[in-house]
């Protein structure tokens, strides 16, 4: 597991970690890719479709899992949405974790403008699909 040597040994991840990511389909990607994701791109289907690396997508997610973590209390950290595929997530993640969550529109000025009734200060904000 020469794809993992930047991690700890304990991050390392397990035969079942990496078959759960697969039957999950994290591994598929789109038809649709840019310069900026070509190193974690592993190959591409004979349909056109992008697969992508499962080392630099278990790297990753230890890096986002480690930042969270870091963070004491779970109210610090918003989790937000504005996409139909993504409340979901946000709001299973803001479940299970403590955390807050916004899905759906959200009022601008809510993490800038300390007037408005909504104002928050999260320590943490995890965007989902931030286009």
């Amino acid at each position: 597991m020469s794809a993992f040597s930047s991690l700890p040994a304990v991050l390392h991840p397990k035969e079942e970690d990496i078959q759960m990511m697969l039957s999950a389909n994290v591994h598929s990607g789109t038809k649709n890719s840019d310069s900026s994701m070509k190193e974690y791109i592993w190959r591409r289907r004979q349909d056109g479709i992008y697969i992508l690396n499962i080392g630099k997508t278990w790297e990753k997610l230890m890096l986002a899992a480690r930042t969270i973590v870091a963070i004491e209390n779970p109210q610090d950290v918003i989790a937000i949405s504005a996409r139909p595929y993504g409340m979901r997530a946000v709001l299973k993640f803001a479940h299970y974790t403590g955390a807050n969550s916004i899905a759906g529109r959200f009022t601008p000025g809510t993490f800038t403008n300390q007037i408005t009734k909504q104002f928050r200060e999260p320590r943490l904000l995890v965007v989902i699909d931030p286009r």
